[in-house]
Protein backbone atom coordinates (compact mmCIF):
# COMPACT_ATOMS: atom_id res chain seq x y z
CA UNK A 1 0.00 0.00 0.00
CA UNK A 2 1.31 3.72 -0.74
CA UNK A 3 2.12 5.96 2.13
CA UNK A 4 0.03 8.47 1.67
CA UNK A 5 -2.56 5.83 1.41
CA UNK A 6 -1.75 4.48 4.30
CA UNK A 7 -1.36 7.66 6.26
CA UNK A 8 -5.42 9.04 5.34
CA UNK A 9 -6.56 5.50 6.82
CA UNK A 10 -4.58 5.81 9.59
CA UNK A 11 -5.88 9.19 10.31
CA UNK A 12 -9.58 8.32 9.31
CA UNK A 13 -9.38 6.31 12.77
CA UNK A 14 -8.80 9.57 14.38
CA UNK A 15 -11.94 11.19 12.36
CA UNK A 16 -14.22 7.85 13.44
CA UNK A 17 -13.18 8.18 17.08
CA UNK A 18 -14.10 11.81 17.87
CA UNK A 19 -17.76 10.91 17.41
CA UNK A 20 -18.26 9.36 20.62
CA UNK A 21 -15.40 12.38 22.32
CA UNK A 22 -17.67 15.07 21.62
CA UNK A 23 -21.04 13.43 21.98
CA UNK A 24 -20.64 11.49 24.93
CA UNK A 25 -17.81 13.06 26.97
CA UNK A 26 -17.51 16.64 26.01
CA UNK A 27 -21.16 17.58 24.85
CA UNK A 28 -24.70 15.64 24.87
CA UNK A 29 -24.16 12.73 27.14
CA UNK A 30 -22.74 14.59 30.04
CA UNK A 31 -25.34 17.44 30.11
CA UNK A 32 -28.10 14.62 29.61
CA UNK A 33 -26.80 12.86 32.20
CA UNK A 34 -26.59 15.82 34.20
CA UNK A 35 -30.56 17.49 33.49
CA UNK A 36 -32.21 13.73 32.90
CA UNK A 37 -30.97 10.79 33.90
CA UNK A 38 -29.86 12.58 37.15
CA UNK A 39 -33.13 15.10 37.33
CA UNK A 40 -30.64 18.12 37.35
CA UNK A 41 -29.46 17.72 40.84
CA UNK A 42 -25.86 18.93 41.67
CA UNK A 43 -25.10 14.89 43.15
CA UNK A 44 -25.15 14.73 39.37
CA UNK A 45 -21.78 16.94 38.37
CA UNK A 46 -20.47 14.25 41.57
CA UNK A 47 -21.93 11.16 39.53
CA UNK A 48 -20.13 12.41 36.03
CA UNK A 49 -16.62 13.09 37.96
CA UNK A 50 -17.00 9.35 39.39
CA UNK A 51 -17.73 8.38 36.15
CA UNK A 52 -14.87 9.70 34.34
CA UNK A 53 -12.43 9.16 36.97
CA UNK A 54 -12.91 5.83 37.36
CA UNK A 55 -12.86 4.82 33.89
CA UNK A 56 -9.56 6.89 33.64
CA UNK A 57 -8.15 5.08 36.36
CA UNK A 58 -8.51 1.71 35.25
CA UNK A 59 -7.33 2.73 31.86
CA UNK A 60 -4.54 3.93 33.12
CA UNK A 61 -3.71 0.99 35.49
CA UNK A 62 -4.13 -1.73 32.27
CA UNK A 63 -2.15 0.25 29.67
CA UNK A 64 0.64 -0.49 30.23
CA UNK A 65 0.41 -3.76 30.61
CA UNK A 66 -1.72 -4.35 27.42
CA UNK A 67 1.07 -2.68 25.67
CA UNK A 68 3.67 -4.99 26.68
CA UNK A 69 1.28 -8.04 25.60
CA UNK A 70 1.19 -6.13 22.37
CA UNK A 71 4.39 -5.38 21.67
CA UNK A 72 5.07 -9.70 22.94
CA UNK A 73 2.37 -10.94 20.26
CA UNK A 74 2.44 -8.29 17.35
CA UNK A 75 -1.13 -8.01 18.51
CA UNK A 76 -1.68 -4.25 18.20
CA UNK A 77 -4.97 -4.47 16.02
CA UNK A 78 -6.98 -6.95 17.63
CA UNK A 79 -6.63 -5.24 20.87
CA UNK A 80 -7.28 -2.46 18.82
CA UNK A 81 -10.40 -3.86 17.16
CA UNK A 82 -11.48 -5.42 20.58
CA UNK A 83 -12.09 -2.24 22.45
CA UNK A 84 -13.54 0.34 19.48
CA UNK A 85 -16.36 -2.93 19.39
CA UNK A 86 -16.58 -2.24 22.92
CA UNK A 87 -16.83 1.72 22.81
CA UNK A 88 -19.13 1.40 19.82
CA UNK A 89 -21.75 -1.13 21.75
CA UNK A 90 -21.52 0.67 24.88
CA UNK A 91 -22.27 4.06 23.20
CA UNK A 92 -25.13 2.85 21.14
CA UNK A 93 -26.58 1.37 24.85
CA UNK A 94 -26.67 4.48 26.08
CA UNK A 95 -30.00 5.04 24.02
CA UNK A 96 -31.77 3.07 26.51
CA UNK A 97 -30.34 5.19 29.73
CA UNK A 98 -33.74 7.20 31.25
CA UNK A 99 -34.20 9.29 33.77
CA UNK A 100 -33.07 8.12 37.12
CA UNK A 101 -31.06 5.09 35.65
CA UNK A 102 -27.92 6.53 36.93
CA UNK A 103 -26.23 3.22 37.72
CA UNK A 104 -26.38 1.97 34.20
CA UNK A 105 -26.01 5.22 32.79
CA UNK A 106 -22.63 5.18 34.41
CA UNK A 107 -21.81 1.97 33.78
CA UNK A 108 -22.01 1.83 30.03
CA UNK A 109 -20.10 5.69 30.08
CA UNK A 110 -17.32 3.83 32.04
CA UNK A 111 -17.56 0.85 29.47
CA UNK A 112 -17.76 2.95 26.30
CA UNK A 113 -15.22 5.36 27.92
CA UNK A 114 -11.97 2.76 29.01
CA UNK A 115 -12.92 1.17 25.21
CA UNK A 116 -11.88 4.34 23.92
CA UNK A 117 -9.20 5.22 25.89
CA UNK A 118 -7.64 1.95 25.81
CA UNK A 119 -7.76 1.54 22.27
CA UNK A 120 -5.80 4.80 21.87
CA UNK A 121 -2.77 3.22 23.00
CA UNK A 122 -2.40 1.13 19.86
CA UNK A 123 -3.55 3.37 17.55
CA UNK A 124 -1.24 5.64 18.92
CA UNK A 125 1.90 3.04 18.32
CA UNK A 126 0.88 2.28 14.82
CA UNK A 127 2.04 6.13 14.22
CA UNK A 128 5.86 4.35 13.42
CA UNK A 129 4.22 1.84 10.87
CA UNK A 130 2.69 3.91 8.13
CA UNK A 131 5.47 6.67 7.96
CA UNK A 132 9.33 7.70 8.35
CA UNK A 133 10.25 9.53 11.89
CA UNK A 134 11.74 12.93 9.67
CA UNK A 135 7.34 13.28 9.54
CA UNK A 136 6.18 11.91 12.61
CA UNK A 137 5.48 15.40 13.73
CA UNK A 138 2.72 16.35 10.35
CA UNK A 139 1.26 12.40 10.57
CA UNK A 140 0.53 13.18 14.10
CA UNK A 141 -1.14 16.49 13.04
CA UNK A 142 -2.62 15.28 10.45
CA UNK A 143 -3.84 12.61 12.56
CA UNK A 144 -5.33 14.89 14.99
CA UNK A 145 -6.45 17.27 12.68
CA UNK A 146 -8.45 14.50 11.07
CA UNK A 147 -10.13 14.22 14.50
CA UNK A 148 -11.48 17.54 15.11
CA UNK A 149 -12.78 17.63 11.54
CA UNK A 150 -14.45 14.22 12.61
CA UNK A 151 -15.90 16.23 15.72
CA UNK A 152 -17.02 19.15 13.07
CA UNK A 153 -18.99 16.33 11.21
CA UNK A 154 -20.67 14.95 13.73
CA UNK A 155 -21.75 17.93 15.67
CA UNK A 156 -23.43 18.62 11.71
CA UNK A 157 -24.77 15.13 11.75
CA UNK A 158 -26.76 15.34 15.34
CA UNK A 159 -27.42 18.88 14.61
CA UNK A 160 -31.12 18.36 13.44
CA UNK A 161 -31.36 15.98 16.63
CA UNK A 162 -30.64 18.72 18.84
CA UNK A 163 -33.35 21.12 17.26
CA UNK A 164 -35.87 18.53 17.42
CA UNK A 165 -34.83 17.79 21.35
CA UNK A 166 -33.83 13.75 20.03
CA UNK A 167 -30.70 13.43 22.50
CA UNK A 168 -31.26 10.01 23.06
CA UNK A 169 -30.94 9.64 19.24
CA UNK A 170 -27.47 11.08 18.93
CA UNK A 171 -25.93 8.13 20.77
CA UNK A 172 -26.49 5.30 18.88
CA UNK A 173 -25.70 7.84 15.75
CA UNK A 174 -22.17 8.44 16.88
CA UNK A 175 -21.74 4.74 17.59
CA UNK A 176 -22.65 3.94 13.94
CA UNK A 177 -20.38 7.14 12.81
CA UNK A 178 -17.48 5.77 14.88
CA UNK A 179 -18.14 2.26 13.31
CA UNK A 180 -18.63 3.30 9.74
CA UNK A 181 -15.28 5.29 9.57
CA UNK A 182 -13.13 2.84 11.50
CA UNK A 183 -13.85 0.14 9.20
CA UNK A 184 -11.45 1.24 6.57
CA UNK A 185 -8.37 0.86 9.42
CA UNK A 186 -9.12 -2.42 10.13
CA UNK A 187 -9.85 -3.79 6.50
CA UNK A 188 -6.41 -2.16 5.08
CA UNK A 189 -4.10 -1.10 7.23
CA UNK A 190 -1.23 -4.36 8.91
CA UNK A 191 -0.25 -5.04 11.90
CA UNK A 192 3.55 -5.91 12.20
CA UNK A 193 3.86 -9.45 12.83
CA UNK A 194 6.11 -12.10 14.55
CA UNK A 195 7.02 -15.71 15.04
CA UNK A 196 6.53 -15.87 19.48
CA UNK A 197 7.25 -18.67 21.53
CA UNK A 198 4.35 -18.63 24.52
CA UNK A 199 5.85 -20.17 27.78
CA UNK A 200 3.44 -17.81 30.11
CA UNK A 201 -0.17 -16.76 30.23
CA UNK A 202 -0.03 -13.03 28.32
CA UNK A 203 -1.17 -11.12 31.78
CA UNK A 204 2.09 -12.70 33.60
CA UNK A 205 4.09 -11.92 30.21
CA UNK A 206 2.99 -8.22 30.12
CA UNK A 207 3.45 -7.76 33.90
CA UNK A 208 6.86 -8.85 33.93
CA UNK A 209 7.83 -6.60 30.92
CA UNK A 210 6.10 -4.12 32.79
CA UNK A 211 7.93 -4.21 35.47
CA UNK A 212 11.53 -5.22 34.26
CA UNK A 213 11.15 -1.56 31.95
CA UNK A 214 10.11 0.09 35.66
CA UNK A 215 13.17 -1.73 37.05
CA UNK A 216 15.47 -0.48 34.32
CA UNK A 217 13.64 2.97 33.89
CA UNK A 218 17.29 4.76 34.62
CA UNK A 219 18.27 3.34 30.94
CA UNK A 220 15.59 5.56 29.93
CA UNK A 221 16.47 8.40 31.92
CA UNK A 222 15.30 11.22 29.20
CA UNK A 223 12.09 9.06 27.83
CA UNK A 224 10.82 9.43 32.07
CA UNK A 225 11.64 12.70 32.12
CA UNK A 226 9.26 14.03 28.69
CA UNK A 227 7.27 11.90 30.33
CA UNK A 228 6.96 13.62 34.13
CA UNK A 229 6.61 16.88 31.71
CA UNK A 230 3.66 15.74 29.30
CA UNK A 231 1.80 14.59 32.77
CA UNK A 232 1.81 18.07 34.48
CA UNK A 233 1.14 20.17 31.22
CA UNK A 234 -1.08 17.64 30.11
CA UNK A 235 -3.10 17.70 33.02
CA UNK A 236 -3.76 21.65 32.29
CA UNK A 237 -4.57 20.06 29.09
CA UNK A 238 -7.28 18.10 30.16
CA UNK A 239 -8.81 20.07 32.83
CA UNK A 240 -9.70 22.91 30.57
CA UNK A 241 -10.95 20.06 27.96
CA UNK A 242 -13.44 19.31 30.73
CA UNK A 243 -14.58 22.64 32.18
CA UNK A 244 -14.49 24.68 29.53
CA UNK A 245 -18.32 24.43 29.02
CA UNK A 246 -19.28 24.28 32.26
CA UNK A 247 -17.05 27.52 32.88
CA UNK A 248 -18.32 29.16 29.62
CA UNK A 249 -21.93 28.27 30.84
CA UNK A 250 -21.70 28.87 34.45
CA UNK A 251 -19.21 32.18 34.65
CA UNK A 252 -20.37 33.66 31.33
CA UNK A 253 -23.99 32.89 31.06
CA UNK A 254 -23.54 31.07 27.36
CA UNK A 255 -26.76 29.67 26.09
CA UNK A 256 -26.99 25.66 24.49
CA UNK A 257 -26.64 27.38 21.13
CA UNK A 258 -23.83 29.92 22.42
CA UNK A 259 -22.39 26.39 23.71
CA UNK A 260 -22.36 25.01 20.41
CA UNK A 261 -20.90 27.75 18.50
CA UNK A 262 -18.35 28.05 21.24
CA UNK A 263 -17.61 23.94 20.37
CA UNK A 264 -17.20 24.41 16.92
CA UNK A 265 -14.67 27.41 17.12
CA UNK A 266 -12.21 25.08 19.60
CA UNK A 267 -12.53 22.39 17.07
CA UNK A 268 -11.73 24.71 13.78
CA UNK A 269 -8.68 26.40 15.16
CA UNK A 270 -7.70 22.43 16.77
CA UNK A 271 -7.55 21.18 13.16
CA UNK A 272 -5.49 23.99 11.78
CA UNK A 273 -3.20 24.11 14.78
CA UNK A 274 -2.71 20.47 14.55
CA UNK A 275 -1.46 20.24 11.21
CA UNK A 276 0.59 23.48 11.00
CA UNK A 277 2.61 23.14 13.96
CA UNK A 278 3.02 19.36 12.90
CA UNK A 279 4.96 20.59 9.81
CA UNK A 280 6.77 22.99 11.89
CA UNK A 281 7.33 20.50 14.27
CA UNK A 282 9.23 18.30 11.83
CA UNK A 283 11.46 21.57 10.80
CA UNK A 284 12.48 23.03 14.15
CA UNK A 285 11.72 19.82 16.50
CA UNK A 286 9.08 18.46 18.39
CA UNK A 287 10.63 19.56 22.21
CA UNK A 288 10.78 23.70 20.86
CA UNK A 289 7.53 22.94 19.07
CA UNK A 290 5.95 21.69 22.70
CA UNK A 291 7.09 24.75 24.08
CA UNK A 292 5.72 27.40 21.55
CA UNK A 293 2.48 25.67 22.62
CA UNK A 294 2.92 25.85 26.26
CA UNK A 295 3.32 29.63 26.18
CA UNK A 296 0.17 29.60 23.99
CA UNK A 297 -1.69 27.93 26.65
CA UNK A 298 -0.76 30.26 29.25
CA UNK A 299 -1.91 33.49 27.03
CA UNK A 300 -5.06 31.30 26.84
CA UNK A 301 -5.87 30.82 30.85
CA UNK A 302 -4.73 34.67 31.26
CA UNK A 303 -6.87 35.96 29.08
CA UNK A 304 -9.28 33.52 30.42
CA UNK A 305 -9.14 35.13 33.77
CA UNK A 306 -9.56 38.51 32.88
CA UNK A 307 -11.96 38.33 30.12
CA UNK A 308 -15.43 38.98 30.66
CA UNK A 309 -17.58 39.62 27.95
CA UNK A 310 -19.05 36.27 25.63
CA UNK A 311 -17.13 38.06 22.27
CA UNK A 312 -13.84 37.95 23.64
CA UNK A 313 -14.11 34.50 25.32
CA UNK A 314 -14.64 33.14 21.72
CA UNK A 315 -11.46 34.65 20.74
CA UNK A 316 -9.96 32.45 24.36
CA UNK A 317 -11.88 29.50 22.12
CA UNK A 318 -9.89 29.97 19.34
CA UNK A 319 -6.41 30.26 21.12
CA UNK A 320 -7.37 27.18 23.21
CA UNK A 321 -8.39 25.12 20.02
CA UNK A 322 -4.82 25.64 17.99
CA UNK A 323 -3.02 25.17 21.45
CA UNK A 324 -4.75 22.03 22.01
CA UNK A 325 -4.32 20.33 18.65
CA UNK A 326 -0.83 21.52 18.40
CA UNK A 327 0.09 20.25 22.36
CA UNK A 328 -1.54 16.71 21.61
CA UNK A 329 -0.38 16.18 18.29
CA UNK A 330 3.40 17.37 18.92
CA UNK A 331 3.70 15.18 22.02
CA UNK A 332 2.47 11.97 20.24
CA UNK A 333 4.86 12.94 17.54
CA UNK A 334 8.02 13.19 20.12
CA UNK A 335 7.29 10.43 22.34
CA UNK A 336 7.15 8.01 19.11
CA UNK A 337 10.82 9.84 18.45
CA UNK A 338 11.91 9.11 21.86
CA UNK A 339 10.44 5.32 22.28
CA UNK A 340 12.65 2.64 21.30
CA UNK A 341 11.29 0.31 18.47
CA UNK A 342 10.97 -2.56 20.32
CA UNK A 343 8.65 -1.54 23.00
CA UNK A 344 6.73 1.18 21.48
CA UNK A 345 3.28 0.26 22.49
CA UNK A 346 3.91 -0.64 26.05
CA UNK A 347 5.70 3.30 26.15
CA UNK A 348 2.26 4.87 24.80
CA UNK A 349 0.72 2.25 27.44
CA UNK A 350 2.96 4.65 29.67
CA UNK A 351 2.07 7.52 27.86
CA UNK A 352 -1.20 6.98 28.00
CA UNK A 353 -0.95 5.97 31.97
CA UNK A 354 0.30 9.27 32.42
CA UNK A 355 -1.88 10.97 30.33
CA UNK A 356 -5.14 9.58 32.11
CA UNK A 357 -3.65 9.99 35.75
CA UNK A 358 -3.64 13.41 35.10
CA UNK A 359 -7.08 13.54 33.67
CA UNK A 360 -8.18 12.90 37.72
CA UNK A 361 -6.08 15.36 39.50
CA UNK A 362 -6.21 18.32 37.13
CA UNK A 363 -10.22 18.47 37.78
CA UNK A 364 -10.03 17.86 41.25
CA UNK A 365 -7.55 20.66 41.54
CA UNK A 366 -9.55 22.76 39.74
CA UNK A 367 -13.25 21.70 41.80
CA UNK A 368 -10.96 22.41 45.22
CA UNK A 369 -9.84 25.85 43.85
CA UNK A 370 -13.53 26.73 42.63
CA UNK A 371 -14.45 25.66 46.01
CA UNK A 372 -12.62 27.13 48.14
CA UNK A 373 -12.23 30.40 46.41
CA UNK A 374 -15.86 30.28 44.95
CA UNK A 375 -14.18 31.94 42.01
CA UNK A 376 -14.16 29.82 38.57
CA UNK A 377 -11.33 32.32 37.44
CA UNK A 378 -9.30 31.77 40.34
CA UNK A 379 -10.03 27.94 39.64
CA UNK A 380 -8.99 28.62 35.78
CA UNK A 381 -5.54 30.96 36.74
CA UNK A 382 -4.58 27.79 38.59
CA UNK A 383 -4.11 25.89 36.04
CA UNK A 384 -1.87 27.78 34.56
CA UNK A 385 0.86 26.27 37.26
CA UNK A 386 0.81 22.86 35.51
CA UNK A 387 1.98 23.98 32.55
CA UNK A 388 4.53 25.97 33.92
CA UNK A 389 5.89 23.10 35.84
CA UNK A 390 5.60 20.76 32.57
CA UNK A 391 7.86 23.66 30.46
CA UNK A 392 10.48 23.44 33.35
CA UNK A 393 10.95 19.61 33.27
CA UNK A 394 10.22 19.65 29.39
CA UNK A 395 13.54 21.99 29.45
CA UNK A 396 15.77 19.17 30.74
CA UNK A 397 14.49 16.80 28.76
CA UNK A 398 17.21 16.45 25.57
CA UNK A 399 16.06 16.69 22.01
CA UNK A 400 15.76 14.12 19.89
CA UNK A 401 16.22 15.78 17.05
CA UNK A 402 18.76 17.66 18.37
CA UNK A 403 20.56 14.37 19.17
CA UNK A 404 20.29 13.17 15.58
CA UNK A 405 21.73 15.96 14.27
CA UNK A 406 24.74 15.13 16.16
Amino acid sequence: MQNKKKIFIWTLFDFANTSFSIVVVTFLFAVYFKNIVADGKPIGDLYWSFGTSISMIVTALISPILGAIADFSAGKKRFLLFFTIMCITATASLFFVGPGQIVLGLILFIIANIGFEAGLVFYDAFLPEVTVPKNYGRVSGYGFGMGYLGSLATLAIVYPFIQSDMIKETFPVAALFFLVFSLPFFIFIRDSRKKIVKTEPYHIIGLKRVWSTISHLKNYKNLALFLLAYFFYIEGVNTIIFFSGIYASTTLGFSDSELLIFFLTVQTTAIAGSVVFGIIADSIGQKRTIMITLFMWLITVALAFFIYDKFGFYFVGLLAGASMGSSQSTSRSMMTKLTPEDKKTEFFGFYSFFGKSSAVVGPLVFGLVSFLSGSQRIAILSVGVFFVIGMLILSKVKDPDAQTAS
